[in-house]
């Protein structure tokens, strides 16, 4: 499937730099959540990629199964990016992706390994979420955002397909990856959504280094951009 992609920043063979950074978002959202993180990887020179998955943003509907957003990852990004991002959904799909995008680092925010630990009725609160929101109800549930965050999260909703939630309830409940494709992070809320202390033990066993962001919750990036950016040093 062809996908919107945001392409920003220096390109390859631009006397800026040839960095590049994969940033993947997570459900309900679309490239836009990743706003202020693409102004700071930019201003480090990296050239900063950023798809709408399928059935977000401006991409095509379509059959929701993280199989699929992942071969539309491999199909529409560059490979050997310096660093990919996935951020909850987008984390799972990147992990699928690994081995097709071959990115000389991974980092996987907050990351929806472990499906079967989102608590009882959080489908049902998210399409609940994403019908009634209002600028005021983004504000009320998520007080630490900027003003950019938020028109970002209504944007997103605004484009997002529904249905897609309806696919989730059907998604397997367990895609923690087998191994580290390439040297990956996984960085966790504070708690995390889906990874519990057993998941996060495997994942250390599987050769993935973990740190926790005090504090964040699962949009780790928008809850404290500066925090995010610092759990990252010597990945970025």
């Amino acid at each position: 499937m062809k996908l919107n992609v945001h392409d920003s920043g220096p390109h390859r063979g631009a006397t800026a730099g040839d960095k590049v950074a994969l940033l993947i978002h997570g459900g309900m959202s679309d490239h836009r959540t990743w706003h202020a993180v693409e102004e700071h990887l930019v201003g480090l020179g990296y050239r900063v990629v950023a798809p709408d998955l399928r059935g977000h943003g401006h991409s095509p509907r379509g059959e929701y199964r993280p199989e699929l957003l992942a071969e539309d990852l491999v199909e529409n990004l560059p490979t050997d990016a310096d660093v990919a991002i996935g951020h909850s959904l987008g984390g799972l799909s990147l992990a699928l992706a690994a081995s097709g995008l071959r990115p000389k680092r991974a980092v996987y925010c907050d990351p929806g390994f472990l499906l079967g630990n989102l608590p009882a009725g959080a489908m049902a609160g998210m399409r609940q979420m994403v019908a009634s929101a209002t600028a005021e109800s983004v504000r009320a549930m998520n007080p630490r955002w900027s003003q950019e965050d938020v028109a970002a999260e209504l944007a997103g909703f605004a484009l997002f397909d529904p249905e897609f939630l309806s696919s989730v309830e059907h998604f397997e409940q367990h895609y923690l990856p087998e191994s580290a494709v390439v040297p990956s992070l996984v960085q966790l809320a504070d708690p995390s959504l889906c990874i519990d202390s057993r998941g996060v033990a495997r994942l250390e066993e599987r050769g993935f280094a973990v740190c926790r962001v005090p504090r964040a919750g699962h949009c780790i990036h928008r809850d404290d951009p500066q925090a995010f950016l610092k759990s990252l040093d010597g990945w970025i």
